[in-house]
């Protein structure tokens, strides 16, 4: 066998680097023991389908998918003709970082982009665009989408959300979430699932497993059963449905069985807080954002970013310009302190 070299050494550029936690791989190994029906009929998937109802105490609809580009855009679709849009933020990661997927599965929903400051989207925001045109011209607004966490690391309060799914509810629009830290958003708040999703007004949660500690998968969560009529059509139609379903299910049992979920989030979103902490006193840079997850956005100098990335830290400038260090479920804290060590040697 041909010996990979590899540097192990934790960067925060991404919580994707990180690897698969115990609870989700021991699930995992559970899972792969005999055989098991393919194509989702198999105990296990049925099992966390029930975990998720219990999760969010209510009878959803639960299906899965690889990742969180085909979970929004097929969830998205479902609520769209291709003659509708959907209203998001300009950060949003369905605008930047979907390659187009979410008008290609909806065969041409258009994305109708709002500014905003901080990544959150606003009541104001969505009735602007909301009722800016309604001639036949123009896509006819069906619904919006919001991140939770933002992409900037922010997190919409229980009443903020309430606030939006009031305004969806008037101008007839649906509500989706974009979880894909969803449950770094939970641990922040302190709140309940349910709390942060049905109760508030959302009808459909892509709920990402995947930053959470999981390899591979994210769940779609329709609350609203009439909003999930054929989606299993659709993930058929679109390449998500796995044969082996078993594999993509059976993390999240351990996931949310052993109440990893939670605990993965709520370490992570404290290494956050300790390298915000850390550099608090530097005086040749500045926090963009507000840490309410497992971000930090650090702003400096280019020399000084450049000077970093020559001590061999990896991380990503694309919003804003800021550094920007994500944390993980198996982030070290000595490693954090490294980091923390670093910028402000640099940046003092």
């Amino acid at each position: 066998m041909t010996h990979i070299s590899t540097d192990n050494s934790q960067q925060f550029a991404s919580d994707n680097y990180s690897g698969i936690c115990p609870e989700a791989w021991a699930a995992m190994a559970e899972a792969n023991q005999g055989h098991a029906t393919a194509y989702g009929d198999d105990p296990w998937t049925q099992r966390a389908s029930d975990l998720f109802r219990d999760l969010f105490e209510t009878e959803c609809e639960v299906f899965f998918a690889f990742n969180g580009t085909a979970a929004n855009s097929l969830s998205l679709a479902a609520l769209c003709q291709s003659y509708h849009s959907v209203i998001c933020a300009q950060s949003a990661h369905v605008e930047t970082d979907e390659c187009g997927a979410p008008e290609f599965f909806s065969n041409g929903s258009k994305l109708l982009t709002a500014q905003t400051t901080d990544g959150k989207m606003t009541p104001a925001a969505i009735r602007t665009l909301a009722t800016s045109r309604n001639d036949i011209h123009f896509p006819k607004p069906k619904a919006v989408t919001i991140t939770q966490s933002t992409e900037t690391g922010r997190v919409y309060s229980l009443d903020e959300l309430s606030q939006l799914s009031a305004t969806c509810r008037e101008l007839k629009l649906h509500l989706h979430m974009d979880g894909a830290r969803f449950a770094n958003a939970v641990a922040s708040i302190g709140c309940t699932p349910a709390e942060m999703t049905w109760k508030a007004g959302v009808e459909v949660l892509c709920f990402g497993g995947t930053k959470n500690g999981m390899a591979i998968g994210e769940a779609i969560v329709f609350f609203d059963h009439t909003l999930a009529q054929d989606f299993d059509y659709r993930c058929k139609q679109a390449g998500q449905l796995a044969s082996k379903m078993r594999f993509l299910s059976s993390p999240w049992v351990g996931m949310l069985e052993s109440g990893a979920w939670q605990r993965n989030a709520q370490h992570a979103n404290a290494c956050a807080t300790r390298l915000r902490e850390s550099i608090s006193g530097i005086t040749q840079g500045s926090i963009m954002y507000p840490t309410e997850a497992n971000a930090v956005f650090l702003m400096s100098d280019e020399a000084r970013l450049e000077q970093l990335r020559e001590r061999g830290w990896r991380f990503y400038t694309f919003i804003g310009g800021s550094a920007r260090f994500m944390f993980a479920w198996d982030t070290d804290l000595a490693r954090v302190d490294q980091l923390a060590a670093d910028i402000r040697e640099i940046m003092a």
